[in-house]
């Protein structure tokens, strides 16, 4: 895994200061890529690449890597884990000398053969710029579901890009007014979704699309290059398809387990990293195995139990962090340096001491991101298909007595306390299937934003551009255009963020094997009503596994990492919280309305409503505006 950075001449040469930026934008990749770095300088490119070497330990494959006549550049960040089926597949060594052992140079093998076409071949996870200077062409790409970044900045005569934004910040064009739109969104969503950024400036190249420049005119085009399809094989019997996606599975599991530097899991207890680590024990029965496991320092919050039941199950190397309230203060400011944007994901915290300390030892980690996405383990997913039941079976009135009976429940500061669940259900029963989805998942509610933000109080719906994903797939089953819905949105703008940002920040690569392509397209074949069977969530996933799983672990439900700030506000996170939240800073923001805001914080300490999360949100910008905006103090939090 590495980090890439450079610009774009649109019809017009480099200079030198737009070099020397470049070199800039290297040297604050320097985490993501501490092994190597290298640089492309070309009359109308130039571009960076810092390298966390993976595959291919050699010098030999530093990067950017080259065709051997020179004149094909490839600036890369990722890890294809069908390189080798690939070069094999298609006779690569019958028309390309192989310098190296990697996936690199497999990319430019492939591009010989096929063009920039064969990027539909590949799976994995990759963000590349390739540059071909006989055709004056250079292409901007990110992986089908966004697992690698890439960010850009365009002016009239330039293209800049990056892995982080932080390598864009003082390039020529780059303007620190806030993005609005997207902040709107983000205290709905707890991320910020889309190609939006903080910053109206810069955009963010989605998963499936890619930029194609023409370095002779200046032109270039923005285009997806890739679709989701579920397409259900209604033949399928429920043995059949579990059996068939055992071994889909154990083969993603194996494409992702190829490393030449140290490989360890991470191993949260759930269902979806202890699949992955019981296939890697099958796939290596003999082989050392290290698992890296948080322990919330809550009693409501910790899974330790299961995850040390599955540590013993497949015989590994444990290693468990707790991570109490003073972790995540003392860690807090340095994780928002690496994350670049707000994000009120409650496991962002903790995922970074998990990789402070798994670094220690390990350079790759395999993940569970994805699993809920491609095995529909999502409440929101069981939720939409008892919505269509509730609405059809219950009258309207006794609804509407549920709805009410629901909102005066007393306020529990548990995970997805009954209260909570019962309060959102009701609610977002009454709604449009999008904006039930949404809002069975959302921060702060329309109301509560334009409460919160009157200046912005006329921004659309949020659910509403979560809306076109829905409509782009007509005729097909409400649990597969959700579906589409979280993986364009969530998966990328969230769990992405999360895991990329925290792991690279310690230069760990994560893997995450059930988001790769071969797998995903297998699992768009299995009818919805197989992947929801009744209202069993992951159900074909638990029908392939249950042969290696132990029935403790077979037989828990969901749940998600995520960390108790409701609890932890109202005492050990107090005064931390209260040190940030101060009406000066929150009003320095410029669109949110201080007295709104510590209005919210008294009636959350009061426990007449729960809005922590809102307010892990609200925390987790105003620190992030005072680190790259207000102070513009980002780069003293960077470590060394």
């Amino acid at each position: 895994m590495c980090g890439i950075a450079g610009v774009l001449g649109l019809g017009n040469d480099i200079d030198d200061a737009a070099r020397h930026h470049v070199r800039d934008m290297a040297a604050r990749l320097h985490h993501r890529g501490p092994d190597a770095r290298g640089f492309v300088d070309e009359a109308r490119v130039s571009a960076a690449n810092t390298r966390l070497a993976v595959m291919d330990l050699s010098q030999a494959a530093n990067l950017p890597m080259w065709s051997p006549d020179g004149k094909v550049a490839l600036v890369y960040n990722g890890e294809v884990t069908n390189f080798r089926e690939l070069r094999r597949d298609h006779g690569l060594d019958r028309t390309w000398t192989f310098r190296t052992s990697g996936d690199s140079e497999v990319l430019l093998a492939l591009y010989d053969r096929f063009g920039i076409d064969f990027v539909g071949k590949l799976t994995g996870m990759f963000a590349f710029c390739l540059v071909d200077l006989r055709a004056q062409k250079a292409w901007l790409v990110r992986d089908f579901f966004g697992i690698r970044p890439l960010f850009f900045l365009a002016t009239e005569t330039q293209l800049w890009f990056g892995s982080e934004i932080k390598s864009l910040i003082g390039a020529p064009g780059f303007d620190a007014t806030l993005d609005h739109e997207g902040l709107w969104d983000y205290f709905t969503l707890a991320y910020i979704p889309g190609d939006h950024t903080p910053f109206q400036s810069v955009r963010e190249l989605q998963g499936s699309e890619l930029i194609e420049v023409d370095l002779s005119s200046g032109a270039w085009e923005r285009r997806p290059y890739y679709e989701l399809q579920y397409r259900p094989d209604h033949r399928w019997t429920e043995r059949e398809a579990a059996d068939a996606l055992y071994w889909q599975m154990r083969d993603s599991v194996r494409r992702n387990l190829q490393s030449d530097a140290r490989l360890g899991l991470t191993l949260s207890g759930g269902y979806d990293t202890s699949t992955i680590l019981a296939l890697a024990r099958d796939l290596q029965p003999d082989a050392e195995i290290h698992t890296w496991s948080i322990r919330m320092g809550e009693a409501s919050y910790d899974e330790s139990s299961y995850q040390q039941l599955m540590a013993r199950h497949c015989r590994t190397e444990h290693h468990e962090i707790t991570v109490g309230p003073r972790d995540v203060v003392d860690a807090f400011v340095e994780h928002m340096a690496y994350l670049d944007e707000p994000s009120g994901n409650g496991a962002a915290v903790p995922s970074y001491i998990l990789a402070r300390e798994a670094t220690k030892h390990d350079t790759v980690l395999l993940s569970g991101e994805g699993g809920d996405e491609t095995f529909n383990a999502y409440e929101t997913h069981v939720a939409s298909k008892v919505r269509r039941l509730y609405r059809g079976l219950v009258p309207s009135p006794v609804r509407k007595l549920a709805h009410f009976t629901a909102h005066h429940l007393p306020v529990r500061h548990r995970k997805l306390s009954f209260d909570f669940l019962a309060k959102r259900f009701t609610e977002g029963a009454e709604r449009d299937v999008v904006d039930a989805h949404l809002y069975w998942r959302h921060t702060f509610s329309e109301a509560d934003k334009r409460r919160l933000m009157p200046d912005l109080a006329g921004t659309r719906p949020t659910w509403q551009s979560f809306q076109p994903i829905y409509d782009a797939m007509p005729g097909a089953d409400p649990l597969d255009r959700i579906s589409a819905i979280d993986i364009r949105t969530y998966f990328i703008a969230d769990l992405m963020v999360k895991n990329d940002r925290t792991f690279m920040a310690h230069s760990i690569e994560g893997r995450f094997p059930y988001m790769d392509r071969l797998l995903l397209e297998f699992m768009q074949t299995i009818p919805p009503h197989l992947r929801i069977k009744g209202l069993r969530r992951r159900h074909m996933q638990k029908q392939a596994m249950k042969r290696l799983m132990p029935k403790a672990i077979q037989n828990r439900g969901n749940f998600g990492l995520e960390m108790p700030h409701s609890t932890w506000f109202a005492h050990e996170l107090r005064d931390f919280a209260e040190s940030w939240l101060t009406r000066d800073r929150i009003a320095a923001l410029g669109f949110v309305d201080p007295d709104v805001a510590l209005r919210l914080w008294d009636e959350h300490l009061s426990r007449k409503v729960d809005h922590g999360r809102g307010l892990w949100s609200l925390l987790n910008l105003v620190v992030w505006h005072e680190l790259f905006v207000r102070g513009q103090s980002w780069r003293s939090h960077l470590r060394a």
